[in-house]
């Protein structure tokens, strides 16, 4: 087996999803924990443990007890493989892992930076609130995980707190994610009853301790009718698990491996990631069945993992990351080959060969130069002259265009004025990082030269201001403006661009890339713009 084969093998590149506060960004400090990359696991919100969680490092993100961005996170994991199910090898043996992790926002404001994440990942893990269930979140993520058939796992958090019945649970998240689940551990009672769970993956009890540092241990039972069952949880509530795990094989399918690889199958895992519980067999069933680096689709072809040649894509930039030097960084999925620094790449859409002499793995904001990356890594390139854009592609020669990269038209607009005249270098240079990242834009009005900012949520504006402040050294005010839509605009009738371009003077403005955009007053103005100029295309996305 090639070197090359062995570390795809070995990758496992997943994202966390979820509605805010179910428990995401604190099961993936969990994982953090046990794969021995961090040993105290911060409390997202906690007043005791002063200290925050490893992913989320930006200063908003400490004070608000939220994530607004995705980190990246990457360590190795050695697992025992012990499994019972059908289809799932099971040797015994010792096998290291390389995790690559995506925290993603779970605010509704944030979401465009998590759907391009799902485009760089091969599996999801959703993270569902056993007291409030399913949300509007988790349901609009769990779309676009179907979209392009994303395999996902499930794992209900918080349950020593007072829930819903886990049974009730599961077929709520069938019947909203319309998803067939099959539970890989059952729990035993619910909130202060809660005793800990049975793991059905390697036919083990896992007794719930509560702690937020320490790593709970499981017992080792012949079956569900070993007498140390009763004797650690009791008689009547071992006759309930008993019940419940008879009743789980009868209205629940069997685990199906390819189903749950098509993203037909969930597997459930129950558990309490605050206080490290369930979160050990989530993670050693997870890297025993979730998929290596996938193919990826081109415009131009599918490029295979196992292909020679390097090929990469950006899906996400970060401005600011390093305070001192002001510098952003482009996060480049590896799809094909393996990735070397200082060796020259082609940037395919500016035509140039560029070389990275610091290419960076993470751990959230720490971040380390490596030498050699492989399908599924995540790597770091440096970006100070904003040479990349999200969606670019990165090969060792060939031509490609990477697809399925969202961009979002602006739904909120504001005219962002400078609260400090000492410091408008700051402010431009603030307002062009932070525009690369992708989750606002910025348009220039080309009547009255004033910077529009457009976000896809009301919380954007609010994080820009203090990232300007805090991050740039530059004030910012906000000015309202009522704008229903920023349209693109693409025709060949130069004439009549002309002509509508000097009518609409007022609402004209520049994208950052000097592009012609009309800001819409409303669907009303729009739709009247539609009908009086036929030959002109309208569009709200910039990528057409």
């Amino acid at each position: 087996m090639s070197q090359l084969t062995q570390e795809i093998n070995k990758r496992r590149t997943f994202a966390i999803i979820s509605h805010p506060d179910a428990g995401k960004t604190t099961l993936t400090e969990k994982l953090l924990l046990f794969g021995g990359a961090i040993h105290v696991a911060g409390a997202v919100k906690s007043n005791k443990i002063k200290k925050t969680a490893t992913s989320d490092w930006m200063e908003i993100e400490k004070q608000r007890g939220i994530s607004v961005a995705t980190s990246v996170m990457a360590f190795d994991y050695a697992c025992t493989s012990q499994s019972t199910l059908p289809g799932v090898e099971s040797d015994g043996q010792e096998h290291q892992y390389k995790i690559n992790i995506l925290d993603t926002p779970g605010h509704q404001d944030f979401a465009e930076d998590t759907y391009r994440t799902l485009t760089a990942v091969d599996s999801v893990i959703i993270v569902i609130d056993c007291a409030k269930g399913v949300e509007t979140q988790t349901r609009k993520l769990m779309e676009v995980c179907r979209m392009r058939n994303t395999p996902v796992i499930v794992f209900i958090n918080k349950m020593d707190r007072e829930g819903k019945d886990p049974f009730d649970l599961i077929d709520e998240v069938e019947k909203e994610l319309k998803i067939t689940c099959r539970p890989l551990t059952w729990p035993i009672n619910i909130g202060e009853r809660f005793k800990g769970v049975y793991n059905l993956f390697e036919s083990s009890l896992n007794l719930y301790t509560p702690s937020k540092q320490t790593i709970s241990e499981s017992v080792a039972i012949q079956s569900l009718d070993d007498p140390l069952l009763d004797e650690r949880v009791g008689e009547r509530d071992a006759e309930k698990l008993r019940e419940d795990v008879e009743l789980l094989s009868g209205v629940y399918p069997d685990f199906d491996k390819e189903a749950y690889l098509d993203g037909q199958l969930a597997p459930v895992f129950f558990g309490s990631a605050l206080n490290n519980f369930g979160v050990r067999e989530l993670l050693d069933c997870f890297c025993q069945i979730a998929p290596s680096p996938k193919p990826t689709k081109t415009v131009e072809r599918i490029v295979q993992p196992e292909e020679q040649e390097f090929a990469g894509f950006v899906f996400k930039i970060h401005a600011n990351m390093d305070s001192n030097h002001r510098s952003c960084i482009a996060f480049v999925k590896v799809c094909s080959g393996k990735f070397e620094r200082g060796i020259y790449y082609k940037h395919v859409r500016l035509g140039q060969k560029m070389r990275f002499s610091a290419p960076t793995c993470f751990m959230a904001q720490k971040k380390e130069v490596v030498d050699e990356c492989w399908p599924g890594d995540i790597v770091g390139l440096p970006d100070n002259g904003g040479t990349f854009k999200i969606g670019d592609t990165i090969t060792s020669g060939e031509d490609l265009h990477f697809t399925g990269i969202p961009s979002f038209s602006p739904e909120l607009f504001m005219y962002i004025e400078n609260a400090d005249p000492m410091k408008a270098k700051q402010l431009a240079k603030g307002i062009d990082q932070l525009m690369d990242e992708g989750v606002a834009q910025v348009f220039i009005n080309q009547f009255n030269g004033r910077k529009v900012i457009g976000t896809v949520g009301q919380l954007q504006f609010e994080v820009i201001q203090y990232r300007l402040e805090h991050e740039y050294n530059a004030k910012c005010r906000w000015e309202p403006i009522r704008l229903y839509k920023a349209c693109w605009m693409q025709t060949d009738d130069e004439e009549q661009l002309r002509d509508f371009k000097r009518r609409k003077m007022q609402f004209m403005a520049t994208d950052k890339e000097g592009r012609d955009v009309f800001l819409a007053e409303s669907g009303y103005v729009l739709s009247m713009a539609q009908q009086d100029f036929p030959h002109i295309k309208f569009h709200f996305t910039s990528e057409f």
